[in-house]
């Protein structure tokens, strides 16, 4: 597993990691109206998975903004973050902040994805910030488990992942 810190403390990470190669495990997640939605919605499409603990907090909400400008300038690819927060927050965020590129989605209820992906913070039950890239046949293509919770992920290189795949 990836060893990850939070504001300097260790963190256990529940699940397993997931490798360059692996085919994208699946996930149970809510939208911001309470529907369940998994990975098979975005199936035959390029995926962006941007993890973080809450968009709330301000590098959450750097790195939310950070994709949700750089997906207006990429074609044909989801982009999607995924937190802990609630739906309910979720959607007053995303309305705040004028987030009309990417999808966010909870992971409150079942922690499916925080599990299935190997980035539930333990003792925090909180996501880790992570960022996948999963091309249109569901192979994980990139990954990023970023050792210090309180650090930005390599935006650059997660960009350069997804345009390796168009």
């Amino acid at each position: 597993m990836a060893d990850v810190t939070f504001k300097g403390n260790p963190i256990t990470l529940v699940g397993d990691e997931v490798k360059v190669g692996d085919q994208a495990p699946n996930f149970k997640v809510l939208d911001q109206d309470l529907n369940e939605v998994t990975l098979d919605k975005f199936k035959g499409q390029v995926k962006i998975i941007s993890v973080v603990p809450s968009v709330d907090t301000g590098v959450c909400a750097a790195q939310t903004k950070r994709f949700n400008d750089e997906a207006e300038k990429i074609q044909n690819v989801s982009v999607l973050t995924i937190s802990m927060d609630l739906p309910f927050a979720q959607k007053r965020w995303s309305t705040e902040n004028g987030i009309e590129h990417v999808d966010i989605y909870s992971d409150h209820r079942d922690a499916s994805f925080g599990e299935n992906y190997g980035v539930l913070m333990k003792e925090l039950r909180l996501l880790a910030r992570s960022v996948f890239i999963i091309d249109e046949h569901d192979k994980v293509t990139y990954t990023e488990y970023v050792s210090e919770g309180t650090n930005h992920p390599d935006y650059d290189s997660a960009i350069e992942a997804v345009k390796k795949l168009q």
